[in-house]
């Protein structure tokens, strides 16, 4: 960890599962001094908050995992939200960074950023060849200005400014909110209340159809820990394990874990999304980093720490 041992580094959104994660994992390895901030204690949104805490904390180092997040449903419902707030977060931040001598900035998007039709598996260059999957484009958008913007800045000025596009993530700290939560989080907390309740009947979304790729937030960690010390790193790169699920046979699997044997049913009038969404990880890979977290031990893992979470009421519905 030599070069990240004697860094200031600051973790954007560490009250989130990947900010989380990340913090966790750099203070596991001892590194320099580590910045964090709440959104009450800096709102990202305000350019002259984000200003003042650069100049007064200067730090070497930025992981970018600030975020407004969410499913499908809070997607096509917000939609002015996720690109007001998602927007502002990152081009405050990005140019507070270059102004204040930042050396390094990683910037964490979400594979959301490439065309609904992209051929599979998708490429870095699929981006911008085609149009966006709608139920999703406020948020695309926001995410491709912004690693846009690391682009340019390392283009223009020489900085190491760079971006990791991760794929759908779940994990420690997801959130489980009953309509704005992600796939994972949904099917986790559906197939446990309906097993508590000794419910007959679980409703799928959609048709079940839809093929999607998962990484465990604790592979995120590693691979952005492995990217920050990378010394010539790719402008973009895709961060998954080039592996896809049905919807309808992970919600299978989650309620194999959950211990629910009830009834699996489809509601065909919610949307699927996109029908195939599979990344190609070859170039993360040629650079010496792969995920290790199978997707039975992952989600295990996370049911048990959703069930510790119930248990000290800390499960996160936002």
């Amino acid at each position: 960890m030599n070069s990240l041992a004697d860094k200031t580094i600051y973790v954007a959104g560490h009250r989130g599962m990947v900010g989380a994660a990340v913090l966790h994992k750099l203070q596991s390895l001892r590194v320099g001094k580590l910045l964090a901030k709440s959104s009450s204690e800096l709102d990202l949104c305000n350019q002259a908050a984000t200003d003042v805490f650069f100049a007064n904390g200067k730090p070497d180092v930025v992981v970018f995992a600030a975020a407004q997040v969410g499913g499908i449903h809070a997607n096509s419902t917000y939609p002015a939200n996720f690109i007001h707030r998602n927007l502002s977060m990152a081009v405050n931040t990005i140019h507070a960074a270059y102004e204040h001598g930042c050396q390094r900035f990683l910037f964490l998007g979400s594979t959301c950023i490439y065309p609904g039709e992209a051929p599979q598996p998708i490429r870095e260059s699929s981006l911008l060849t085609s149009p966006l999957e709608k139920t999703n484009e406020a948020y695309a958008i926001a995410k491709i200005a912004g690693l846009k913007m690391c682009q340019y800045y390392r283009q223009q000025y020489g900085v190491m400014f760079h971006s990791a596009m991760p794929t759908n993530l779940y994990g420690p700290g997801d959130n489980y909110h009953a309509n704005n939560s992600h796939v994972m989080p949904a099917l986790i907390r559906r197939f446990h209340q309906a097993k508590e309740a000794g419910a007959a009947e679980v409703v799928i979304w959609g048709t079940g159809k839809p093929r999607r790729e998962f990484l465990h937030v604790e592979d995120l960690a590693d691979a952005v820990i492995h990217l920050l010390q990378l010394e010539n790193p790719p402008d973009m790169v895709n961060v998954g394990t080039g592996r896809d699920i049905t919807i309808l046979d992970l919600a299978e699997l989650v309620a194999e874990i959950v211990g629910y044997q009830g009834k699996l049913s489809n509601d065909l009038s919610k949307p699927d999304g996109t029908l195939l969404k599979r990344t190609d990880t070859s170039l993360i890979n040629r650079s010496g980093w792969s995920p290790q977290i199978g997707l039975r031990e992952g989600i295990s893992q996370t049911y048990a720490k959703y069930l510790e979470e119930l248990q000290a009421n800390l499960v996160r519905e936002r």
